[in-house]
């Protein structure tokens, strides 16, 4: 007895099966998250190390290459990436495919725990981080208020925040711009000279007077105190009366004498606005198994908590980009798509087999073979993306074929005048081979690519998972299911034009015998020319390799699509300020906001890139924008306007951008379903860096030319302008001075020292120490700044040192421990891939020189 017996004769266990089937397909589809692709981790690790006020030669040396050493030994690296920056050292780690990402992140920390000891200790703790897509902001939010900016930062970070990060699913909230508090003694440089007290001393006066110190404890046999030193500071005046030497018996020098204590802000390192108008910018992140959609719900709720808390106060949070209004909206799309399927897949089912009996079976058929893979989804730990829905809305037809060569075949025995039970069993059992060849054809085709070590084989596994469980469902239904239903309703059609819609299927009857017929006849014509009909096929062929070759039809790994947002990024002169930069900026921000098409536009200023290829490190002299135009129907309507497309847009802008504030390097990148970064990238690295630099600046000179390319940067780049101090080391230890009392004197007078803290309310502020800001503006305050050697002398830093002017590279990179160079560019206009077939075509007929490795990144 086969299964099709089986079902037909005793059907209590197909029922319960695919009641169970639904069961868990029911209990998987409520318990699917939504995403808008697979979580997908892309083979690298990402270690980076704040070093604040080093340049990146400093960074290079002191922090880069000991971690490098120190991850020598990984298991699992194919090739490691290094970038010192200013004030930061990046190590990229690229893994080979299959490696563990976890155990390498736990193995990679202990490595860097064991040489903790030698690097130095200004750095800041080493953060890692995997590069994924589901690791960049889903959400960006302008905050305002009617408070002090200074006070309304301090909410935000103490109260708001807080709230938002206890959350479940939120990982990290990275604030942009706003005001932070901070107390400032700004020291006059001519005082220490007069009293002859070095700022060094000033510094320690201070951070040792702003203490509270456990004791110990005072006790009897009866009872016990503890006792506790109370000394922080909890006003101006404290700081102020700090008492810094008695160069007089009876006449000590307070810090009053010779500095200015103010209650300021904190210096502006970024700024943000939405629209224009000021405010404290949020970027927000999920953690990696996350729901983002609930995670964005439950944050819209908490923000509005919070502005009715704070309602007099006039706190709002707008929601200046939401990444998950994109995932519902394709979600919701490929859901409908998937519906309207089923409904005319069932239409055209009643067309052909002419009965609604046979619909009925195929309405039934076809989401019990889906169902299920709801449920293998579930147990999986899939999420319903854009992959998996799309996945189902393919195998629609697919999943009809078992269903229809199965029931086609058992009405046939049904006219011939067969009872149900044996038409059902002889249709069933007569196209059982070709049912089951069909369907194994199809999951043939995908089963592979669960098996492809390639890094596009995560973002298609869950696809192929879903077809593959679907389809093989399908077939199970149309051996057990199928049947068991025909034996029970099928009926022997006999159509009579007795109604309306007996006459229409009758018509449709007669017109699909007409198309047969001159198909038919068609095909007497196909097999009567063999030749002719073979070299129109062979010439089709041959149109369709041309197509391919002159690259009509581009190539890339995910269409951007037209969402009609991209980000456009501004870069000025590496002296540029932070408040110049932003001077410029509010400007073009203006002039944006001015153009009919833009809807919202939020502004970064001197902040972290938010790209999937960023390096999480701001610049004083860089923006980013990220720009939303009008492109719904009712935002179009209103403003009379005609839609765009977003591409010819950010050419126009870009070309009036450069026409009316010239001078600035704009780079363009549209935002679609996908995140994506540079989709260029190539790594030259070699033992000569002048070689590499030469090669690298030839390759670049070339991709400029390629039409497409866009942004064309090399990442090591001179003109970040320095002042370099070499001392004169005689001179100076004549002088009763070292290097590390200089050093620490000169990171004082012009960073600063902010390990005091002022407490107010049971908050703490920062106390920054360092010289007023007239003394600290140009060459000549380095060369003049005084230091008070251990003989109370003042010493100038041109009496022991000479100070140069000149450049330095704005970041230094090196691959496997060799000086590299990596290029990007960007494609505007033409596929990402057509742009880098051309690189691929250039670098085969002009190969590198010998002594240079060349490396393709391996996150595009």
């Amino acid at each position: 007895m086969n299964i099709t017996e089986i079902s037909i004769k005793r059907p209590s266990l197909i029922i319960v099966l695919f009641s169970i089937f639904t069961l868990l397909g029911v209990i998987g589809f409520m318990n699917l998250s939504y995403e808008l692709m697979p979580d997908f981790n892309q083979p690298v690790v990402v270690i980076k190390t704040g070093y604040p006020g080093a340049e990146p030669n400093e960074v290079e040396t002191s922090v880069s290459r000991k971690i490098e050493d120190a991850l020598s030994n990984l298991e699992g690296v194919d090739y490691l990436v290094t970038k010192s920056l200013p004030n930061a050292s990046i190590i990229i780690a690229n893994l080979k495919y299959g490696t563990d990402l976890d155990k390498t992140m736990q193995d990679a920390q202990r490595y860097i725990d064991n040489i903790r000891k030698d690097l130095p200790q200004d750095i800041l703790s080493p953060v890692m981080s995997k590069v994924s897509p589901n690791d960049l902001p889903i959400m960006s939010i302008s905050a305002t208020s009617d408070l002090p900016a200074s006070e309304f930062y301090q909410k935000m970070k103490d109260d708001y925040l807080p709230q938002i990060q206890q959350i479940r699913g939120v990982a990290e909230i990275t604030i942009l711009g706003g005001e932070e508090r901070e107390i400032q003694v700004k020291v006059d440089q001519a005082k220490l000279k007069l009293y002859k007290i070095s700022l060094q001393q000033v510094v320690e006066a201070i951070n040792r007077s702003g203490l509270d110190l456990p004791a110990g404890k005072a006790q009897t046999e009866i009872e016990t105190n503890s006792v506790r030193l109370t000394g922080k500071f909890s006003s101006l005046e404290d700081i102020k009366n700090v008492q810094v030497s008695i160069p007089i018996p009876g006449s000590p020098v307070y810090v009053k004498d010779v500095a200015d204590i103010t209650d300021g802000i904190k210096e502006t390192t970024t700024i943000s606005r939405y629209n224009g108008k000021n405010g404290i910018g949020l970027m927000l992140k999920k953690q990696g198994d996350g729901n983002a959609v609930d995670v964005s719900n439950l944050v819209r709720a908490k923000f509005k908590s919070i502005e009715l808390q704070n309602s007099n106060s006039n706190v709002k949070f707008v929601i200046a980009d939401d990444s998950t209004d994109n995932t519902i909206a394709a979600v919701n799309s490929v859901v409908f798509d998937l519906i309207l399927a089923v409904i005319l897949v069932s239409l055209v089912m009643l067309l052909f087999l002419r009965s609604l009996r046979n619909s009925l079976i195929v309405v039934i058929a076809i989401p019990t073979s889906l169902v299920t893979a709801f449920a293998v989804m579930w147990l999986l730990g899939y999420t319903l993306n854009l992959m998996t829905l799309l996945a189902m809305s393919l195998i629609i037809g697919i999943l009809v074929d078992d269903a229809v060569v199965v029931l086609e075949n058992i009405q046939k025995h049904l006219d011939k005048g067969k009872d149900k039970l044996n038409a059902a069993m002889d249709g069933r059992m007569e196209i059982g081979f070709s049912a089951l060849s069909i369907t194994l054809v199809d999951v043939v085709v995908f089963l592979p690519i669960l098996f492809l070590q390639v890094f596009v084989a995560d973002m298609l596994k869950q696809f192929s998972v879903v077809v593959v469980t679907s389809t093989l469902t399908s077939l199970l239904v149309g051996f057990t299911l199928t049947p068991w239903l025909a034996s029970r309703i099928g009926k022997k059609e006999d159509l009579q034009p007795t109604n309306l819609f007996n006459r229409f299927l009758l018509w449709f009857e007669h017109q699909l015998e007409k198309f047969t017929h001159w198909y038919g006849v068609l095909l007497e014509w196909v097999l009567g020319h063999k030749l002719i009909f073979t070299g129109i096929v062979l010439l089709l062929f041959v149109m369709t390799v041309g197509i391919m070759k002159q690259g009509i039809i581009g190539k890339e790994l995910i269409s951007t699509g037209d969402q009609g947002k991209f980000r456009l990024a501004l870069e000025f002169d590496k002296s540029t300020s932070i408040h110049q930069n932003n001077l410029i900026a509010q400007k073009i921000e203006t002039y944006i906001l001015k153009q009919p098409e833009v809807s919202t536009l939020f502004s970064n200023i001197g902040g972290p890139s938010t790209g999937i290829g960023s390096l999480g490190v701001g610049s004083a002299n860089k923006t980013e924008f990220t720009i939303q135009l009008r492109n719904k129907k009712d935002e179009l309507k209103i403003a009379g306007l005609k839609k765009v497309p977003t591409e010819d847009f950010m050419k126009k802008l870009r070309f009036d951008l450069q026409q009316k504030f010239p001078g600035i390097n704009y780079s363009m990148a549209a935002l679609g379903l996908i995140p994506r970064s540079a989709p260029i990238e190539i790594t030259l690295s070699g033992n000569e860096l002048d070689l590499v630099m030469k090669s690298g600046n030839t390759l670049k000179e070339v991709i400029e030319k390629i039409p497409g390319a866009d942004n064309v940067r090399l990442s090591v780049e001179a003109g970040s302008p320095e002042y370099k101090i070499i001392p004169d080391k005689d001179k100076m230890q004549r002088l009763g001075l070292n290097t590390a009392y200089v050093g620490l004197n000169l990171r004082t007078a012009f960073t600063g020292n902010d390990d005091a803290t002022l407490t107010e309310n049971g908050t703490e502020y920062p106390v920054r120490i360092w010289l007023d800001e007239f003394s600290r503006q140009n060459f000549e305050d380095v060369q003049q700044l005084s230091i008070i050697n251990p003989m109370g002398m003042p010493v100038e830093v041109s009496q022991f040192a000479t100070v140069q002017q000149g450049n330095s590279p704005s970041l230094l990179e090196r691959k496997d421990r060799q000086a590299a160079v990596t290029l990007t560019a960007d494609a505007l206009g033409r596929p990402s891939g057509t742009v880098a077939d051309d690189v691929v075509a250039y670098l085969k007929k002009n190969p590198l020189p010998t002594e240079i490795q060349m490396t393709w990144g391996k996150r595009h």
